[in-house]
């Protein structure tokens, strides 16, 4: 398996930039952010943790933006990959996404991937126009026009809410599919609009019965003839030996530990004794 790291940006505690340098240094193989562009104050939408308005967290109203967090974190490093855990494209109109994350993958030499969310905070969607029925139609659509702008010399799409004409959009990813991740519950419906629009799954925090679930995506995968293997990438929490030996078993690609909210000093040495219990070789 494949390890990687996740920091909750805010405004206080290590940079990205810093984060990214250390979790490559300590021989991490992806660094991860999440996104949030704002939090309306008042919110219909409860959040999947605390099962109410209420957040776990005030990082949530702090949130940098990913694209520029990576952006800082791909200028000072070389190897790691840069991704998202997870990205809400369905905000974002998608000819300038594309070319952002084009650009970002251009100038990282390729190491972009991309990790989705349908969004649990619907009222943050509805800011940005996206009806709460239609999160999963908005963020295919999404997808589908970001492809076609990475794919095609001349791209032009046609859906119920995005569309544009022949267009010319340089630069294009390196390896040109930017490889998509779905971060969501582990239902049939979910693992159905992974196997239709995604490469790969990566869990929520709180998910169990991987076993399970990780035999019912590969089914719902190869029902939708889908010849390769899907990623799936779980989020940790401490570090557990006999976890780690099952989910290798059950298939799991890549395991991604959350980054403390500390100082710089103590984000590094806790990627080095991370890195130490996981078996990690550092590199320079």
């Amino acid at each position: 398996m494949r390890y990687g790291i996740v920091l909750f940006t805010s405004d206080r505690g290590i940079s990205p930039a810093d984060a990214a340098v250390a979790a490559e240094r300590a021989g991490f193989d992806t660094f991860y952010v999440p996104e949030h562009t704002h939090i309306p104050v008042v919110r219909a939408a409860a959040h999947p943790r605390t099962g109410d308005a209420s957040l776990p967290d005030d990082r949530y109203l702090r949130t940098l933006d990913p694209w520029v967090a990576l952006g800082t974190a791909a200028a000072v490093t070389s190897r790691i990959g840069l991704s998202t855990a997870v990205a809400l494209p369905a905000e974002h109109h998608p000819i300038t996404l594309a070319k952002t994350i084009a650009s970002l993958d251009h100038l990282s030499g390729g190491r972009v991937s991309l990790g989705v969310g349908f969004g649990w905070n619907t009222d943050e969607l509805a800011h940005h126009g996206v009806p709460a029925g239609k999160r999963r139609t908005v963020l295919r659509e999404h997808l589908d026009a970001m492809r076609v702008l990475w794919t095609e010399e001349e791209a032009d799409f046609d859906g119920e809410f995005v569309t544009f004409g022949a267009s010319w959009s340089w630069p294009k990813p390196v390896r040109k599919r930017i490889p998509v991740l779905l971060g969501a519950a582990g239902t049939e419906k979910t693992f159905t609009w992974l196997a239709k629009n995604a490469d790969g799954w990566i869990t929520t925090p709180t998910e169990n019965g991987l076993d399970d679930k990780i035999a019912l995506l590969h089914r719902i995968w190869h029902e939708h003839d889908r010849a390769d293997t899907p990623q799936i990438v779980a989020l940790a929490g401490r570090h557990d030996a006999a976890q780690l030996k099952q989910w290798a078993e059950f298939g799991v690609t890549e395991v991604v530990y959350g980054l403390p909210d500390r100082s710089a000093d103590d984000v590094r040495a806790y990627l080095t004794r991370l890195a130490e219990k996981l078996g990690i070789e550092e590199t320079r």
